[in-house]
């Protein structure tokens, strides 16, 4: 039945068949065939799927994230970035990376980063003499830091798929994402070396100028410190977290900046609605499709599987590891989640695996696969906002595919990275 429901999926995926719709249909036989499980059932996990507390933090954090983006949060961050790395090789390159970083803890969304970047900073760079590869590349891969920073969508999803502390998951990604950022400012350096690009400043700046920036910056700034202060002394969980976030944010646009108009509101709550139709879409038809796999011993029928082929807790890994990637290359980031994290994590954990070094590892590689063909959605979103080939794109990303694996490999191997903050504050 499991490879029934495999094809089916497959089948559905091949003919354009929108993700969610094939999620749910693909758990047919489940439902019809064996007879064991009344059509009736499929109905009442998708209500259950909705009916669940931290799953509140999504629309609290996207409709936060786009609240930010209309209250002249981003452009304030643009500035600061510039002054931080803009004097260095290859300047706004160095930017769109720090961007990424200060990103993180307003957007959630990798796709939404890269998307919002590729339009805002794209043009210069190529302006300046970046091909439309090459700054299509570090668009996209900055973008995968934002994955790792609270508050990821991603994380959020994860923690509450796998019944891992979502706070927990917070903590522990800020280091990996401090971690990324440096790996990628170093391989953007090398590029910017190679191939002449100038900086964008011709000085650093002063600290006069910085400590400006820093002061208009700081509202920004300020909301992961707050999140981590918030997490460490219980005053508030995600989801009260994306609460608070929503009235800082009005607070900020209101109040601080003056720039929070009735129009401006009304497009983030446009925005959010729309983003997060799809994503409670594809949490409904996940949990169909999770739940029909479970009844079919999914998880444990592959547990059993990789168990025969190696007992080695590192070959383990590496299998998982490559089965993520592959699947990220046809799956969005989100619908990956939900699908094969619940299957892959009763593995890893069998295997001697710490549940949240695993997810934020998880989280990190299903975005990863968003930069990969055949179907990667970050690729083809920054390539479609800057009309860049895809092939193109890959040739001129080969230096940065190398930073993610020395960073994948760091990550893996020094589990202390990961779980420092998360075992320290909590």
């Amino acid at each position: 039945m499991l490879l029934l429901i495999a094809a089916l999926f497959a089948v559905f995926l091949v003919i354009g068949m929108p993700v969610a719709f094939a999620l749910a249909l693909a758990a047919i036989p489940v439902f019809v065939l064996t007879g064991t499980m009344p059509p009736t059932v499929a109905v009442q996990k998708m209500v259950t799927a909705t009916q669940n507390f931290p799953i509140l933090a999504v629309p609290f954090f996207i409709f936060a994230g786009n609240l930010m983006n209309v209250t002249g949060i981003t452009v304030r961050l643009v500035k600061f970035a510039r002054l931080l790395t803009g004097w260095m090789a290859g300047g706004l390159a160095q930017v769109s990376i720090v961007l990424s970083f200060m990103m993180g803890g307003i957007s959630g969304s990798a796709v939404a980063d890269a998307s919002m970047e590729a339009r805002l900073l794209g043009p210069s760079m190529i302006a300046q003499g970046y091909s439309k590869a090459t700054t299509a590349a570090i668009l996209a891969f900055g973008s995968i830091i934002t994955a790792t920073i609270p508050p990821s969508i991603g994380l959020i999803l994860f923690g509450f798929i796998n019944e891992v502390s979502i706070g927990r998951l917070f903590l522990a990604g800020i280091v990996p994402g401090m971690v990324l950022t440096v790996i990628l400012m170093a391989a953007t350096w090398a590029v910017a070396k190679w191939r002449g690009y100038a900086p964008d400043m011709p000085r650093p700046p002063s600290a006069r100028e910085l400590r400006d920036s820093f002061f208009e910056s700081v509202w920004a700034l300020a909301f992961p410190v707050i999140l981590i202060v918030g997490f460490r002394f219980g005053l508030f969980t995600a989801t009260e977290a994306g609460a608070f976030l929503v009235f800082y944010a009005l607070f900020i646009g209101v109040f601080i900046y003056g720039e929070l108009t009735l129009a401006k509101l009304y497009e983030a709550a446009r925005d959010s609605v729309s983003d997060l139709g799809m994503i409670m879409l594809l949490i409904m038809m996940a949990a169909v499709l999770g739940y029909a796999v479970t009844i079919e011993r999914g998880p444990q029928q592959i547990t059993e599987f990789v168990t025969s082929l190696t007992s080695d807790p590192l070959w383990v890994l590496c299998l998982i590891m490559a089965v993520l990637v592959i699947s990220g290359m046809f799956l969005e980031g989100a619908a990956n989640i939900l699908l094969i994290t619940p299957i892959v994590m009763p593995v890893l954990i069998a295997a001697g695996y710490d549940p949240v070094h695993m997810g934020i590892l998880i989280v990190i590689l299903i975005n990863f696969g968003g930069l990969t063909p055949p179907v990667g959605v970050i690729m083809f979103t920054v390539c479609g906002v800057l009309d860049c080939r895809t092939g193109a794109f890959t040739r001129a990303a080969l230096p940065f595919f190398v930073a993610m694996v020395l960073f994948f490999l760091v990550i893996a191997g020094f589990p202390g990275l990961t779980l420092f903050l998360p075992g320290a504050l909590m």
